[in-house]
């Protein structure tokens, strides 16, 4: 593998999440290379359908709006070129074809990835927490599901878990950015939340309804605990460094959503994170985590959490 593409991984995910960032130097080298290869396809195509550059807008050179359906399509053709074993001039899709192949990444799972930016194309809207959900596995429950392949989880209760690491990481990210969604047009919090709360659906981010926006917020945060919780589970069943790498980064996440509902009515202000030395805390207590993992036996799935077998199964009957 080119170094020029770690290179451009490394970039990719220092500029694009400072927060797994730190997560993932705690990877032994292979997982590490691997993973953030991954990341650099996940952003690439999320940068692709949203026209931007590492989540960020683009300047003010940039070119007319993007045909979001369009780039969708030709990123499920790339997709399939780059399982085909043909060349990839492009990094982001050279580095995912050597990841993909090498660890047998099912196809499904990153097709199942670019039907959520065919959500975010087709401007879905989500009525429901189940909705909402259905968003966050393609958006980032199934990267959980491809990062656990990396790591050599193959067990179907494994990565259930992973999947539900990727979903808490999900709804922390909407709570996080409920103001900056809505303002370019874009809500994820269910609809019949916003109902319950008073606000109305087109004025998401409008300052007066910032109180009711918060107990909303809150909800989410809450409602990403029990997958929160259900993650640690499957730590237990990844190598040790994976492990600590995996255990950092969801006491991260889980710190941002702990601190969106600190805020209240101010938790876009300015964008909520942590510091340095939060990080450098959080990185100590995931070490610990990962260590108490070794000797932690897995209960069973707590009932009522939302799967992805369940989905398929309801989409297939509704076909």
């Amino acid at each position: 593998m080119s170094e020029a593409l770690l290179d451009h991984a490394t970039e990719t995910i220092r500029v694009g999440s400072k927060s797994f960032a730190a997560a993932a130097k705690l990877f032994d080298r292979d997982t590490r290379r691997s993973v953030l290869m991954l990341y650099a396809w996940c952003r690439y195509c999320d940068d692709v359908v949203d026209g931007q550059e590492l989540g960020h807008k683009r300047g003010h050179n940039a070119t007319a709006p993007v045909d979001a359906t369009a780039q969708v399509e030709r990123l499920r053709n790339q997709t399939l070129s780059a399982y085909a074993g043909e060349p990839q001039p492009d990094p982001a899709f050279a580095a995912f074809q050597d990841v993909a192949l090498r660890h047998a990444i099912s196809p499904h799972h990153a097709f199942d990835h670019l039907a959520g930016f065919a959500m975010d194309a087709a401007d879905a809207r989500y009525e429901t927490i189940d909705d909402t959900l259905r968003y966050c596995y393609h958006v980032a429950g199934v990267v959980g599901l491809m990062m656990a392949s990396i790591m050599g989880a193959r067990d179907a209760a494994v990565l259930d878990r992973a999947c539900d690491l990727g979903l808490a990481f999900q709804l922390t990210n909407i709570a996080r950015d409920i103001v900056e969604d809505a303002r370019i047009g874009r809500v994820y919090v269910p609809a019949a939340w916003l109902r319950e709360a008073g606000i109305p659906v087109a004025h998401v981010a409008h300052e007066r309804y910032r109180e009711a926006l918060a107990r909303v917020a809150a909800r989410l945060v809450d409602h990403a605990e029990p997958y929160y919780d259900s993650a640690m589970d499957g730590v237990a069943a990844l190598p040790l460094r994976s492990a600590w790498a995996i255990a950092t980064a969801r006491r991260v996440y889980r710190q941002i959503g702990i601190e969106v509902k600190r805020r209240g009515a101010r938790a876009w202000d300015t964008r909520a994170g942590t510091s340095r030395a939060t990080k450098l805390r959080l990185l100590a207590l995931g070490g610990v985590d990962a260590l108490a993992s070794r000797f932690r036996k897995p209960g069973a799935r707590p009932n009522g959490l939302w799967r992805a077998a369940d989905h398929r199964a309801a989409h297939a009957v509704g076909a």
